[in-house]
């Protein structure tokens, strides 16, 4: 009984030993993982913080140019000229040219 009893130990003990290979093995496996895992991060560039646009400000256009009354003056003018029209073309006396032309002139 002694030869199976050794046998048996020595089963024992390369079984023990191989579960402590497998074991250790898988701990350095793991431990080169979690550093190329660890390399790979570092690595990697840190994210850009993404610009903030804002929205260029409102382009306001000028309201367009209105037509500009005559200068009094030049309205004088043009309304002595179409008297003058009338007086010419016989609608008008001398007189009521005179007078129409007084009223415009404030005499």
């Amino acid at each position: 009984m002694g030869a199976v009893a050794r046998t048996a130990v020595v089963a024992g003990t390369a079984t023990a030993t191989a579960g402590a290979v497998n074991r250790h093995q898988q701990q350095k496996q793991a431990e080169k993982q979690a550093y190329a895992d660890q390399q790979a991060a570092e690595q990697q560039p840190e994210p850009q913080p993404q610009p903030v646009y804002q929205a260029p400000p409102p382009q306001y256009q000028q309201p367009a140019p209105t037509a500009e009354p005559a200068p009094a003056g030049d309205d004088l003018v043009s309304k002595i000229n179409q008297l003058a029209q009338l007086k010419d073309s016989g609608v008008l006396s001398e007189e009521e040219f005179s007078a129409a032309k007084g009223k415009l002139l404030g005499m």
